[in-house]
């Protein structure tokens, strides 16, 4: 049985493929909103023969852009006719309970990242997503309940914001300086952008469990993302790093609706 998991969020898509529950392939693409459904199907064809994959049996899907989720709604129909797929949203089944003011506000891949966090680490929980347009923390309670979180300006969107609206000042590559003073301007960059967000990270981590009250040895602490990389090096808080907590929890997702 092969699924294939899609997590499309502003910046990347990421594009998994599972055997049973073992992720056998997964890929990274843009989330280029002009993208047609025809454009997005020969996309997925192309890593079906890249991952080896003979057939696909089931979709789960999260998706954070509506303008996205129209074009996969049409591809699905037009090209995937017959084969269930699981669109993270009402009426799909996660276990999850989302006790917030608002739960229709909660994004679909916080909710899935979640799931994946109860149900590969346990609870209490926290999740740190790196997905580059915002750094996300998501608590779930010891009772396995999506608690609410927080959201801070992602490592991307504050990096093409400083060379955006700064004469002398560009991107540059997200990797560790030689130290966190800075020699020139890139390693200040770097060390601004590395060290500045790690601190961000641990800085929240240390306040959600004071808000929990409890410790780190009685909580997971989950990082996450596409962007992770070296920031979550630095970081003193996170105690696993799995860059592919959404598309494990989309697994899950499938596992719970096809039973």
């Amino acid at each position: 049985m092969t699924l294939l998991a899609l997590d499309v969020g502003n910046l990347d898509t990421s594009i998994g493929f599972f055997d049973g529950a073992d992720l056998v392939a997964d890929f990274v693409v843009s989330s280029e909103a002009n993208r047609t459904a025809d454009e997005w199907f020969l996309l997925i064809d192309g890593f079906v023969r890249r991952a080896g994959v003979e057939t696909i049996d089931q979709v789960s899907v999260c998706c954070t852009v509506p303008a996205v989720m129209r074009r996969f709604r049409t591809c699905f129909e037009r090209y995937f006719s017959g084969v269930p797929v699981w669109v993270v949203g009402p009426g799909v089944r996660t276990g999850v309970p989302i006790h917030t003011d608002n739960p229709k506000e909660v994004g679909t891949d916080r909710v899935v990242n979640a799931l994946a966090a109860k149900e590969f680490y346990g609870c209490p929980a926290i999740v740190v997503d790196l997905n580059g347009t915002a750094t996300v923390f998501d608590v779930i309670d010891a009772a396995g309940r999506y608690v609410g979180g927080a959201i801070a300006p992602g490592i991307e969107v504050s990096l093409d914001a400083l060379a955006q609206r700064s004469a002398q000042l560009r991107s540059v590559e997200i990797t560790t300086p030689r130290d966190v003073i800075g020699k020139n301007t890139v390693e200040a960059l770097q060390s601004g952008t590395v060290f500045g967000f790690a601190g961000l990270i641990d800085a929240m981590v240390d306040r959600i469990l004071d808000s929990l009250d409890t410790d780190i040895s009685e909580v997971a602490v989950i990082g996450t993302g596409t962007h992770a990389g070296a920031v979550l090096d630095q970081c003193e808080l996170i105690t696993h790093r799995d860059p592919k907590l959404t598309l494990k929890g989309l697994q899950v997702v499938a596992a719970r609706n096809s039973e």
